[in-house]
């Protein structure tokens, strides 16, 4: 199984088209060590042909110009994405979607009934790609232990983990939470036997959770926030990480003391909002988790499973 990395940053990609925070402003004068990321998206294959898109990010253009293996090869007009899985329905994992309606066949895109909600009220893209090459809408099933296939990833098994979050801003649902308002994601290849566990946003630790981190084999996993106050530190936001659905990489209880009590042979952060410290090269939070075993993702980065 091979998994590829389309873009590792949070909403907004690195650096932010309308922030001058540090990094950003260290990025664009050069000053910092630091490396441009799109937004969060990744693909995963069975076979190095077809492959499974792991969110649509506004940046998906540029995300498969930047990987050959999606663009146009056996027709005139095709592609090597097979299937679209939404994790949840938020605005910067779905915009993406928009970019794919010129395909000739349906999209395939796998979803739970909360963000097909999502997809067909409150941000209505399944019908506004119903006007171009249409949705072929398969239900992604949340019920503990539920396995289900992917057309173009077979023999690769999929399980889906309900994740404690908030629904997208336009959710019908918005403050009233639902299980498959977000979830996470074991990708499991019976021919090795190895997963992949796959959170781009996780915001606690739940007891049904800690089943699929310990038995995967690698784990990627919420980098949003270093900090919980790093927003409101910075004079951005008025929100904490966990407040809006993100749990923190440092202090007690928090994603570096997860992945350390983790015996997963990588651990990788991903979704790295541009605020946060660890995009620095140089930084003393880059060499704690250097320290520690984790990795921070970054666009084009490749991994076999």
């Amino acid at each position: 199984m091979r998994v590829h990395v389309l873009g590792a940053a949070a909403g907004g990609g690195f650096p932010q088209w309308n922030c001058n925070c540090p990094n950003c402003d260290g990025l664009r004068k050069g000053t910092l060590r630091a490396t441009a990321r799109t937004q969060s998206s990744i693909v995963v294959s069975a076979d190095g042909v077809d492959w499974v898109l792991f969110n649509a990010s506004p940046d998906i253009l540029a995300q498969i110009r930047a990987f050959p293996a999606l663009q146009p090869a056996r027709a005139l007009r095709d592609t090597g994405i097979r299937s679209v899985v939404l994790m949840d329905g938020q605005i910067d994992h779905t915009t993406g979607l928009l970019m794919l309606r010129e395909g000739k066949q349906p999209l395939n895109i796998y979803c739970t009934d909360m963000v097909h909600e999502d997809m067909t009220t409150g941000n209505p893209l399944f019908t506004i790609l119903g006007h171009f090459c249409g949705v072929n809408r398969q239900r992604i099933p949340i019920e503990a232990g539920n396995r289900f296939g992917v057309t173009g990833a077979s023999p690769l098994e999929f399980t889906a983990v309900p994740l404690k979050s908030k629904a997208a801003p336009y959710s019908p649902h918005r403050d009233n939470p639902h299980d498959g308002d977000n979830i996470g994601m074991r990708i499991r290849d019976p021919r090795t036997g190895r997963s992949v566990f796959y959170a781009p946003g996780l915001g606690a630790i739940e007891p049904h959770l800690k089943p699929y981190l310990e038995e995967a084999d690698c784990v990627m996993v919420d980098g949003t926030f270093w900090t919980d106050d790093e927003m409101v530190r910075l004079g951005i936001s008025t929100k904490r990480a966990r407040d809006i659905g993100h749990l923190p990489q440092s202090g007690p209880g928090g994603m570096i003391e997860v992945l350390q009590s983790l015996p997963a042979k990588r651990k990788i952060l991903i979704h790295i909002n541009n605020t946060n410290p660890i995009l620095d090269e140089d930084s003393a939070e880059r060499a704690e988790l250097a320290r520690a075993g984790i990795e921070v993702a970054f666009d084009g980065m490749d991994i076999e499973i």
